[in-house]
């Protein structure tokens, strides 16, 4: 592996990537590239390592400051393609290797591709083959969500299917500051942000807390 790509992987703060992490992301990588070409799992306008690298992989790493290590579980509501539940996956191996990762995602075929991917990286995964508004009373450590769905509705799933949760994790895009302004017109939240390494106009939302507002 060339040190550019080494040096890709170094900007994730808080995360010193073994050269052994990077050769499985970059497997990842190849595989989505080959399967991107079946079924939509990232954009088609996306297709070289480098975009794909940059784009989904070190965007959905950088969460990984977040993620609650005291908890057995993380989940993942609608994963789609795998992120970024599969990059966090693969980087627990190393960080805490019995941290379950749960995959919620309705579509067989690309839960099928979750499932080659975790069998051949060997990663510790559930995928769950289900629409996560159905699923109730669920407990989890932290919840992530990336390009799933808007924000409030994110909150109205997590209070009224979960039970127990530590945060909640959400990737907030070029609207995000107006989205989250209106979020808190409905609800109390306690939260953190942090810029996002892969856009000037991005950022991430690691939430506490959250209380809907009697209106």
């Amino acid at each position: 592996m060339d040190n550019q790509i080494l040096n890709s992987y170094s900007k994730i703060s808080n995360l010193n990537v073994s050269r052994e992490t990077c050769n499985e992301l970059e497997s990842l990588i190849s595989m989505i590239q080959e399967k991107n070409k079946e079924i939509n799992l990232i954009s088609r306008g996306i297709f070289e390592k480098e975009g794909i690298r940059e784009r989904h992989i070190i965007d959905s790493a950088q969460i990984i400051d977040f993620v609650d290590l005291n908890s057995n579980t993380t989940s993942d509501l609608g994963t789609g393609g795998g992120m970024p539940g599969l990059i966090v996956a693969i980087v627990m191996k190393k960080l805490k290797n019995d941290m379950k990762i749960n995959l919620y995602e309705k579509s067989y075929h690309k839960c099928v591709f979750l499932k080659e991917v975790s069998k051949k990286l060997n990663l510790n995964t559930d995928v769950i083959q289900k629409d996560v508004f159905t699923v109730k009373n669920i407990e989890t450590g932290t919840i992530m969500s990336r390009a799933f769905k808007p924000m409030p509705v994110i909150l109205d799933l997590v209070n009224q299917n979960f039970r127990k949760y530590k945060n909640i994790i959400l990737f907030m895009g070029r609207k995000g500051r107006k989205i989250l302004n209106d979020s808190l017109k409905e609800w109390d939240l306690d939260y953190e942000e942090k810029k996002s390494l892969t856009s000037d106009e991005s950022f991430i939302l690691n939430i506490k807390k959250i209380k809907k507002k009697i209106s």
